[in-house]
């Protein structure tokens, strides 16, 4: 009975341990999903941006060229 009860006992410790050492594994890869998650969700913004800055830029060029010949 003994041998059983210090066999529980040691289960029971290794378990909680495990459960504990994986939390901060848990927790780990939960923040890299959401910082992945939060890139992935910047990039259209990005790349409208961009795009936004190309557009603008070159009319800037066509208003002074216009500009220039007035």
């Amino acid at each position: 009975m003994k041998s059983s009860a210090l066999l529980l006992i040691r289960h029971t410790v290794l378990a909680l341990f495990l459960l504990f050492g994986l939390g901060g594994c848990v927790g780990a890869i939960v923040g890299t999903v959401v910082d992945v998650g939060i890139e992935v969700v910047k990039i259209p913004f990005k790349v409208g941006k961009a795009v936004y800055d190309v557009t603008k830029s070159d009319d800037d060029k066509k208003t002074d060229q216009t500009d220039t010949k007035k």
